[in-house]
């Protein structure tokens, strides 16, 4: 989001490109350059260039610190400069963001000594364009927390930006104001995949009140579960459908989630697959073939045959699976309460599947099938009060699920959270992760745990809607205001 990085110099910018980075860079008019751009410093001059910079304006010019400015974080390898070059390249300014806790980044970031030089300031626009990268940049880390101490003149500015006052401190003697930029991503992340779904039930043809809604559309126990319940049988159905972009991009790849979604969605609810059946379309034969061969190796690996199914070839990508198993327990996604502790059980091996680094993590595509089989198991083994598999929205937005309909919200503790290492923490809360399961229950019951996963207890239902972040230094932010859904509550 920052534009800089892949900028080799400026003779090669066009016009057009210049425009489209007025966001960053203040105003300019469609054919001529504006006067600065800004990207990551990318060698030492540079940092040494913004130090001197700040030197300048809060050592000699107003004084706030003697001698030096530097603190422990220009020392730290993980800090990030981003400087304002003027057209000629010389630095006209810069801001430092880094993250808050010292041995994991949580995805808590800073930012701090914004400074832009004397003459600099005539032109206008450079601080401000400063911030609104530093933002930028943050958001595209991963930062799901995003504050910064700034002085007390200074907060009109970041007002006008969209940043969010805290509190006033003292710093150095001198008035400031602590701020926070408010990163919406889990909030609009829910919106985009599952607000509809409360709206969508609701409109549709005999679809009854949202107090009794109608019997053709599911029973309210299990609306908007994993996987629902055959009515006077111990059978378990689940369906998904897997993008018609995906499919055509990486068929093979398809035919495996096809299988892995429907096979979490069983061991959310406790049950053990017994077959599955497919709705395949391709565009010829050949590709047929590769989304057939991703859908064979996956029935493999979980031992549940696909036992029929309808094809079709001559039309666009397209694959959905059906999923049968069953079950004497089963384990509803709406069953916690306020009180009940939350933990995520998850398989943090693996990588991101190659080109879909932030959004698909893949643990499962070389596990061997035993293995697939055996987490598959946990969720029944331990019998939780609630269970719900990770889903495209994310560990949040699955949550908020769980909570909305249990009827209540969940505070996440993000210090708790197993991840990968190479996860950012804002990539990781909003990922398909391959395996990762939430579970409800009092504190001390329905415990998951393998070998081959990590788990943690980290949050709890409370009252109220929606899902809260709690911070190492106890300060809670909000991820997803309310419902996620809409489809309220499943229990009676």
């Amino acid at each position: 989001m920052v534009a800089s990085t892949s900028l080799s110099g400026l003779p090669e910018l066009t016009s057009r490109t210049w425009q489209d980075l007025t966001v960053l860079t203040g105003p300019a008019s469609a054919t001529e350059p504006p006067p600065f751009l800004i990207e990551p410093a990318d060698c030492e001059a540079d940092v040494h260039a913004y130090r001197r910079i700040r030197r300048d304006v809060f050592v000699a010019e107003q004084g706030l610190f003697a001698g030096s400015d530097s603190d422990d974080i220009d020392d730290d390898p993980r800090t990030v400069v981003l400087v304002a070059r003027s057209p000629e390249g010389a630095v006209l300014g810069g801001v430092r963001l880094a993250p808050v806790t010292p041995a994991v980044d949580l995805g808590w970031w800073t930012g701090s000594r914004l400074v832009v030089t004397k003459a600099a300031r005539t032109a206008g626009g450079i601080g401000a364009a400063l911030v609104r990268a530093a933002s930028a940049y943050a958001e595209e880390r991963g930062v799901l927390r995003f504050e910064a101490t700034v002085q007390a003149q200074n907060e009109i500015l970041f007002r006008r930006l969209g940043w969010k006052k805290l509190r006033d401190v003292t710093v150095v003697g001198q008035p400031h104001v602590h701020m926070r930029w408010p990163i919406s991503r889990m909030q609009r992340h829910a919106e985009r995949d599952k607000s509809m779904l409360g709206r969508l039930f609701a409109s549709a043809p005999d679809a009854g009140s949202s107090e009794r809604p109608s019997p053709f559309l599911g029973g309210k126990a299990f609306l908007g579960d994993d996987g629902a319940p055959v009515p006077g049988t111990d059978v378990v159905a689940a369906c998904d459908a897997i993008l018609p972009s995906m499919v055509e991009r990486d068929p093979e790849w398809a035919g495996w989630c096809a299988v892995l979604v429907n096979m979490n969605d069983l061991s959310a609810m406790g049950a053990k697959g017994i077959g599955l059946l497919d709705s395949l379309g391709a565009r010829d034969e050949s590709f047929a073939r590769r989304i057939l061969r991703g859908l064979i190796m996956a029935a493999e690996a979980w031992a549940v045959p696909i036992l029929g199914g309808h094809t079709q070839v001559g039309v666009p990508a397209s694959l959905s699976v059906t999923a049968i198993g069953r079950t004497a327990r089963l384990v509803p996604g709406g069953g916690g309460r306020p009180g009940h502790s939350l933990s995520l059980t998850a398989d943090t091996t693996g990588q991101w599947r190659p080109g879909y680094t932030g959004h698909q993590w893949d643990s499962t595509s070389t596990k061997p099938g035993a293995e697939l089989r055996e987490l598959g198991r946990l969720v029944r083994r331990a019998a939780p009060a609630a269970a719900k598999d990770i889903s495209m929205v994310g560990i949040v937005g699955t949550t908020g699920m769980l909570a909305e309909a249990s009827g209540c919200g969940a505070i996440l503790d993000v210090g708790s959270i197993p991840r990968p290492a190479s996860a950012t923490m804002g990539d990781w809360l909003s990922c398909f992760p391959g395996y990762a399961m939430v579970t409800a229950d009092r504190p001390g019951e329905g415990r998951m745990g393998s070998p081959l996963t990590a788990t943690a207890e980290c949050g709890e239902l409370v009252e109220g809607a929606g899902v809260q972040l709690r911070w190492p230094d106890g300060m809670v932010t909000e991820a997803i205001s309310n419902n996620v859904t809409g489809l309220g509550s499943t229990q009676a």
